[in-house]
């Protein structure tokens, strides 16, 4: 899963959001490594849509705009649990890793 996959539906975790919460809260997750363009965000909602990972929970019109909710689905929870699991292993195999002494490496 691509790092902005991940932070997309990290941002969706807690409560379904709206595009622009979306792209605030993959950021503030991701200390600013993850601030996807809009476009790129849709094109990534309209692909986690179809993969069965996300759908929209809600829509409403506000200041005359359409603003669509999404939220997580059971699939795209498990999926982002996954994916923690993996990181967090891959971590593991570097952080707390005794450093070889020197002149050994």
């Amino acid at each position: 899963m691509r790092e902005a996959t991940y932070f997309i539906l990290a941002a969706l975790q807690d409560e379904p959001r709206h595009g622009y919460a979306i792209i605030k809260q993959a950021s503030v997750l991701s200390q600013g490594r993850v601030k996807p363009a809009t476009g790129t965000l849709y094109t990534a909602l309209d692909r986690l849509t179809e993969e069965g990972f996300i759908h929209v929970a809600n829509e409403e019109v506000v200041n005359g705009r359409a603003r669509r909710y999404y939220a997580l689905t059971p699939t795209g929870r498990t999926a982002l649990q996954v994916e923690a699991a993996h990181l967090a292993e891959a971590a593991r195999v570097v952080i707390g890793r005794p450093r070889p002494a020197a002149g050994l490496a």
